[in-house]
């Protein structure tokens, strides 16, 4: 079966990393993603996390996240009490100050960073990558469990991340998804 799986892989998808391709795709294809995001909530969730995990594990290998900070351009992420703690500390700064200075609470109360592209991102990589909030840490968050349960999330981020755009198209691909 595993070898079965690599045979399928090698024709998979083209990969694409160019950023103005992916956004552009997201735009076309939003209907076949929300179409694909509802065949997908029919389908074995642990089949398709094993699938999806699989292919983040190919994807993420061959990606180098800290060259892209597409993600720390154009999404602010949640920021906790503990990354506030470990970032603070690093910067010397108190939990007020650093507060005030660069998150804000949102509608649904909870903190983001408030500025993009990201303050800390400089020349497409974390000045803090070693104390960067746990959201970022866990970005794309495709290594999780319950991908089917997280798939607006997915789409979302789909037209901003290409481990993203090329887990889920070649998880298209992989099963054979047609609309």
């Amino acid at each position: 079966m595993i070898a079965h799986s690599r045979i399928i892989l090698l024709k998979s998808i083209q990969m694409i990393t160019d950023l103005e391709k992916i956004k552009q795709s997201g735009e076309e294809r939003e209907k076949e993603n929300f179409d694909f995001r509802s065949w997908l909530k029919m389908q074995d969730p642990k089949k398709i996390d094993k699938m999806v995990h699989r292919l983040n594990q190919i994807y993420s290998s061959k990606i180098d996240c800290t060259a892209c900070g597409n993600c720390c351009i154009v999404i602010r992420p949640l920021v906790s009490n503990k990354d506030i703690k470990r970032i603070t500390r690093y910067l010397n700064l108190s939990e007020d100050e650093f507060e005030k200075e660069y998150t804000e609470i949102d509608n649904e109360g909870d903190r983001l960073f408030k500025n993009l592209p990201c303050r800390f991102l400089l020349n497409k990589r974390c000045s803090i990558y070693p104390y960067r909030p746990f959201e970022c840490r866990s970005y794309p968050h495709l290594h999780k469990k319950d991908f089917t349960y997280r798939l607006f999330g997915v789409i979302e981020n789909y037209s901003v991340c290409p481990i993203v755009f090329n887990v889920y198209e070649d998880l298209k691909l992989q099963l054979g998804f047609k609309i």
